[in-house]
């Protein structure tokens, strides 16, 4: 017996965002659909909808955020709902109760949405199997697993400059090994037919177990982003390392630092993208950020429509 998804419901519908593994191309596809109609809100003079009118969004961020904490707050605040950020250092968490104790409590205070960030991988699933059938979980990054809004995000700027995915080649250079953005963009690129997607960096951040996931592993720059489409760059995870993974941050950005020189082996027309923050002369080099085939920003702007259609979509607010 197939085991079912715990994203959906028994009609095939989102009811939470865990990861972007799994999902089938048509919610991703109504995901992107959905922003789509939400991204001109932002150039409106009142820029809201009603359609989390009396709802209640808790946003629950175990680890630091400044983008995604924000985006997810204006996302919200944008659909009409009653925005509460938990401050987790002073929260009864702090003093030792359990993670499921905390969102017991929460949702005692009627909760309909929880945004949840946690370091420790799968954080929110647990959450979803634990909660009442109206309430609904948004993963805003668990561990080294997944974080799919932002892999939606960047699905949709895929596609809003270049329109189709199954002609792209997309290249993700960087600490592959650690970051959830990759595995999410990973997923979600294969599921909606990316046919050319190759993982960049050296062989201590992009081990070769990552061939299993259906990608090219590249360990040069010249080989992984030559006539790439897209390239992704990611910031190294310092903080998440243990060890010696690098000689240096000034050796990465040696061999692996995105120039302006260096997209030349990629397609005139590639777009530069990164989930940010972003560390300038380390990954990426400040003429790529500051130029034209950035598309940094706007990745920025998209973010909010995304997390506005997610969010309107689990709620079951939307066709």
């Amino acid at each position: 017996m197939k085991k079912r998804n715990p994203q959906l419901n028994s009609n095939g519908e989102l009811i939470h965002l865990l990861s972007t593994e799994g999902l089938p191309r048509e919610i991703l596809t109504q995901i992107l659909d959905t922003a789509a109609n939400f991204v001109s809100i932002g150039d409106r003079e009142v820029k809201k909808v009603p359609l989390l009118r009396g709802k209640s969004v808790f946003n629950l961020f175990f680890e630091n955020s400044t983008r995604t904490r924000t985006t997810f707050e204006i996302a919200a605040k944008r659909l009409s709902a009653d925005v509460f950020n938990l401050d987790i250092a002073r929260s009864s968490t702090a003093k030792g109760e359990s993670l499921l104790d905390t969102i017991a409590n929460l949702s005692a205070m009627a909760a309909d949405i929880f945004v949840v960030r946690h370091g420790e991988s799968g954080a929110p699933y647990l959450i979803a199997q634990h909660v009442a059938p109206h309430v609904h979980v948004v993963n805003a990054g668990d561990g080294r697993h997944a974080h799919p809004t932002q892999g939606l995000l960047d699905m949709y700027t895929i596609r809003h400059y270049k329109k189709d995915f199954t002609n792209l080649s997309v290249a993700i250079v960087g600490d592959v090994l650690h970051s959830r953005v990759a595995r999410s963009d990973i997923h979600a690129l294969t599921t909606l037919g990316c046919p050319d997607l190759r993982v960049v960096g050296p062989r201590t951040l992009v081990p070769s177990e990552f061939a299993d996931m259906g990608v090219r592993v590249c360990h040069t720059l010249e080989e992984g982003i030559r006539d790439a489409d897209v390239v992704i760059t990611l910031r190294l995870q310092n903080e998440r390392m243990s060890g010696a993974l690098l000689p240096s941050s000034h050796e990465y950005f040696k061999s692996f630092g995105v120039t302006t020189e260096r997209m030349q082996w990629a397609k005139p027309d590639a777009i530069v993208m990164h989930p940010g923050p972003i560390n300038r002369g380390v990954e990426i080099d400040s003429s790529v950020v500051d130029g034209g085939q950035s598309v940094v920003l706007p990745q920025v702007t998209f973010g909010i429509a995304v997390r506005m259609a997610v969010m309107g979509i689990v709620a079951g607010n939307m066709a």
